[in-house]
């Protein structure tokens, strides 16, 4: 055992050391936050008001909006917040605590994603069937499932983590905490923590990828034996804000945690577009290609005005 003092905070360097550049990504952040949390809200309410989208994909779907709001907001008030600020500091236990949390959101959307792909598999398969298959007290566990699962992951993860020592103050090249960035940190052994998360990491996202795949698998040999080509082209469609979505989380959630942590900008641009841009542009990609939101948007509207 060697003499070190334990760190109490870390600093996160975040995306830039120039003041013009900062407040021109503080304005740039700010907006996109603003946009993600309006455009969550205004799908949720519409969902919630709109009794034509009282069924179990639109039932998804609002939970997915809620996830992207709270997943939005582990990390954009503390990277909006160091934008303005000199002191860029984050104790040890508000990045433990970003991390379960990070974890936690996104491990919750990972496990949804596969329940919506089950959902649209179930349409398309079995769309006689579907009402009676997804009932509520089915969806409801799925959903319940999903977070519950999550949250363990998360938990199993920073109570390993927890037993990291680090040493002195400590730089991340990061805008936010996430596990990677901090193993390079740590002057005690990592080997337990990346186990951990290697594990989970295998089982819980890569797993979730294989439930989505092979569902697509399945639902695209369903649409290529339908006879007509209007009718695939609506099985299809069903389909395309969903893929979209998945496409969008695990392109850049896997090429993140598969790069080696460098603090490299492409590393950078990876986590923005998951924990940060994605959350936003969601709400676009179901209300855009989805005719039954749209149609529910300006019934609302209508009433309002």
């Amino acid at each position: 055992m060697r003499n070190h003092s334990v760190a109490s905070e870390f600093i996160l360097l975040g995306l830039s050391a120039d003041p013009q550049i900062q407040a021109l990504l503080f304005v740039l952040f700010f907006v996109i936050y603003t946009l993600t949390l309006m455009g969550n809200l205004m799908l949720l309410l519409v969902i919630r008001v709109d009794s034509q989208l009282h069924i179990p994909m639109y039932f998804f779907l609002g939970q997915l909006s809620f996830l992207d709001v709270c997943h939005s907001s582990v990390t954009v008030p503390k990277l909006l917040e160091n934008l303005l600020s000199e002191k860029k500091t984050i104790s040890v236990e508000g990045c433990m605590a970003q991390v379960f949390f990070v974890f936690a959101t996104g491990g919750t959307e990972s496990c949804l994603l596969a329940v919506m792909a089950y959902d649209r598999y179930v349409a398309i398969t079995s769309p006689l069937l579907y009402g009676q298959v997804m009932n509520r007290q089915l969806c409801m566990g799925l959903v319940g499932g999903s977070w519950g699962l999550a949250f363990l992951d998360a938990l199993i993860n920073i109570l390993v983590a927890l037993n990291l020592d680090f040493c002195e103050a400590q730089n991340i090249h990061h805008f936010s905490c996430e596990l990677p960035s901090l193993y390079p940190l740590s002057c005690s052994g990592v080997s337990a923590s990346f186990t951990a998360l290697l594990c989970s990491s295998l089982l819980h996202f890569f797993g979730n990828f294989l439930l989505i795949f092979f569902s697509y698998v399945r639902i695209l040999f369903t649409i290529l034996s339908i006879s007509s080509t209007k009718g695939r082209s609506k099985a299809f469609s069903t389909c395309s804000s969903h893929l979209t979505a998945v496409i969008f989380f695990y392109g850049s959630g896997l090429l993140r945690y598969l790069m080696p942590n460098s603090g490299s900008i492409q590393e950078l641009i990876f986590s923005l577009q998951y924990s940060v841009v994605t959350p936003m542009l969601n709400p676009l990609i179901y209300s855009l290609k989805n005719k039954e939101v749209k149609a529910a948007v300006r019934r609302m509207l209508r009433r309002c005005f």
